[in-house]
C-alpha cells in the first residue's frame, strides 16, 4: 500500500495513476470527500486527511510500504511563508508517528538553496523539515513543469504572441512533464534504500523560448513568437491578476534567468523523462478550448 498527498493536482495524481496501472495499492489522501468517487473507482482507497491535521494524515501513512508527499501549491504566500512552516510541521510529524517504510518528497529544480528561490522557498522549507527524518527518505527535484504553458495557450492563439518572463529567449530551460514526475514517484516508492537520496528529474531536452513558441504554433496551427515581457512590468502584472505581494514569484523568475535556480548536480541521481513536450502543448491547448466552451 502506498499513501499519496496531492492526489487532485497534477504531480500526486500522476503518481497514483501510475501505481495503480502498474497494479500496486493505493491510498489517495484527499481533504475534499466530494472527489473521492473517481479514486474509489479505480480501485483506490481513499483517506480523509487536511495538511492542517497531522492525526489524520498520520492515520494516512500508517501501514504503509511508502508515502509520497508534497507542500500544497500557493502562489500567494504570506511574508515568512508560515504557511509552508506549519504545513511541513505537520507533515514531519505525521510522518514520525506513522513510519511508512520509506518517503518521497516533491521539492523542486533549486530545492537545495536557501535564499534567492521565491515561491520555491516553500519546498525548501520542506527539504529541511525532513532533513534528519529517521526514516528512508527520496527527495525529488524536477525541472521547470511543462504544463506551466497552459497560461500561454490564450495569448498565442488569440494574438500569435507568447509573452515570456523567461528570459532570455535564447536561454535553454531544463523542464519536464507532470507525467514524467509521477512516473518517477511511482518507481521510487517500490525501491529500498537507505537514508537520503536526492533525484533530479527532467525532460528528454532543454527548450529555449523560440522553440517552445513554434511547437505552440504547430499545435495551434498558427504562427507564433516568444516576446519578452519588460522585468519592469512584471509586478504591476502581477498584481493586476490578483497577487499581492509579487516579489516571490518575481524572485522565482529570476533566479531561474540567472542561472541561480538550477540542479545541484554532484553525486545526486538524475532521471531524463520521455514526454515530449509537443504532447503536452496539444493537450493543454484541448484543455483550454473546453474550457473555454465550458464558460
Amino acid at each position: 500500500m502506498f499513501a499519496i498527498t496531492g492526489v487532485t493536482g497534477q504531480v500526486g495524481g500522476a503518481a497514483a495513476r501510475a501505481l495503480l496501472d502498474a497494479g500496486h495499492a493505493v491510498r489517495a489522501i484527499l481533504r475534499d470527500e466530494s472527489k473521492a468517487t473517481q479514486w474509489m473507482q479505480r480501485g483506490a482507497e481513499v483517506a480523509i486527511a487536511s495538511f492542517e491535521d497531522a492525526d489524520a494524515l498520520a492515520a494516512a501513512f500508517h501501514g504503509t510500504a511508502g508515502a509520497f508527499v508534497m507542500i500544497a501549491p500557493n502562489f500567494a504566500p504570506q511574508p515568512g511563508y508560515p504557511n509552508a512552516h506549519a504545513a511541513a510541521a505537520v507533515l514531519r510529524d505525521a510522518l514520525t508517528r506513522a513510519r511508512p517504510q520509506r518517503v518521497a518528497a516533491l521539492s523542486s529544480v533549486g530545492g537545495q538553496r536557501e535564499s534567492g528561490l521565491g515561491l520555491i522557498t516553500q519546498v525548501h522549507i520542506l527539504e529541511a523539515a525532513l532533513a534528519d527524518l529517521s526514516i528512508p527518505t527520496a527527495i525529488l527535484r524536477p525541472a521547470w513543469f511543462m504544463e506551466n504553458a497552459l497560461w500561454d495557450i490564450a495569448p498565442a492563439r488569440d494574438t500569435g504572441v507568447m509573452p515570456s518572463f523567461l528570459q532570455p529567449l535564447e536561454q535553454a530551460y531544463p523542464m519536464v512533464a507532470t507525467a514524467d514526475i509521477g512516473s518517477v514517484i511511482a518507481n521510487t516508492l517500490t525501491q529500498s534504500w537507505r537514508g537520503r537520496r536526492v533525484i533530479e528529474i527532467e525532460g528528454p531536452q532543454r527548450y529555449t523560448q523560440h522553440e517552445i513558441a513554434a511547437l505552440l504554433g504547430d499545435v495551434l496551427g498558427r504562427r507564433v513568437k516568444a516576446q519578452a515581457v519588460p522585468r519592469e512590468q512584471w509586478e504591476a502584472l502581477f498584481q493586476a491578476a490578483g497577487t499581492a505581494w509579487p516579489a516571490p514569484r518575481i524572485d522565482m523568475i529570476d533566479g531561474f534567468n540567472s542561472g541561480w535556480i538550477d540542479f545541484e548536480g554532484g553525486a545526486n541521481e538524475r532521471v531524463i523523462g520521455t514526454t515530449d513536450y509537443r504532447a503536452v502543448l496539444a493537450v493543454l491547448a484541448e484543455l483550454a478550448e473546453l474550457a473555454e466552451r465550458a464558460g
